[in-house]
């Protein structure tokens, strides 16, 4: 299995083509700006995509999503706590969008920045959820995605992971093997943690999930977050000031 980074134009978030031996592919946080490349990358190198995912619902990780699902003909997939978000992308970002619901904002400002009207998003037209609403006492959800999927080879674990969102997810590749990758979306950044501070954070929720579910990861696993630059596990317990 391999992976293939693209770096969206919008708020630089980190889209992943997770790539089984076989050719079967999941697309992880399709962001803004990233559909023409991932497209691109599959048909030159002819693989079976068998969904969109999203570590979470907001818009920075799924503005492509649902156009890139609808060309590729495979459902997006996200944890069923952030599903309402895809039909309120606006409204759900809280200051960076507009709590009316209407296309602005910060968020708004950026996308116009790179070329992208914010009246264009398109909701998915298929949607598949995985795990239940989360409950007061924010445990975590393993669910084998690859099963899910119809695609065993590509051993993707979703971990539910919530504090940045309700629904926020690590999706944990070869978990069990050597050298483990986290696909971290917002909950875990190199030295620091997602906001919690936007509809549907909550901090003490975020803190149960770093204390039951981040400092339970491998040691030795090499984290992909949302935003910025990879890390690992280790470093992270060694000098992540929210994990102490």
């Amino acid at each position: 299995m391999r992976l293939v980074e693209l770096i969206a134009p919008v708020l630089g978030a980190r889209c992943v083509v997770v790539v089984g031996d076989g050719g079967d592919a999941v697309v992880v946080d399709a962001g803004a700006g990233v559909a023409a490349r991932v497209l691109a990358l599959v048909e030159h190198e002819h693989l079976n995509v068998h969904g969109v995912l999203a570590t979470h619902g907001h818009l920075d990780h799924t503005w492509d999503a649902g156009p890139l699902a609808a060309r590729l003909g495979v459902p997006v997939l996200l944890h069923q706590a952030d599903r309402y978000r895809l039909a309120d992308p606006w409204g759900t970002l809280g200051v960076l969008g507009t709590p009316s619901g209407r296309p602005d904002g910060p968020l708004a400002a950026v996308l116009r920045q790179v070329g992208l009207d914010p009246a264009d998003y398109v909701e998915p037209s298929r949607v598949t959820t995985f795990g239940a609403v989360p409950g007061a006492d924010g445990r975590s959800l393993d669910e084998d995605l690859g099963a899910v999927l119809g695609a065993p080879d590509l051993h993707l674990v979703a971990r539910h992971a919530p504090g940045h969102t309700e629904g926020s997810t690590l999706y944990l590749l070869d978990v069990d093997g050597p050298a483990p990758v986290v696909l971290a979306g917002d909950v875990l950044f190199a030295g620091s943690i997602g906001r919690t501070d936007l509809p549907g954070g909550d901090g003490q929720v975020m803190a149960r999930t770093l204390r039951d579910v981040v400092r339970a990861l491998p040691a030795a696993a090499r984290v992909l977050p949302g935003h910025g630059p990879a890390t690992t596990v280790a470093a992270e317990l060694a000098t992540n000031p929210y994990l102490g």
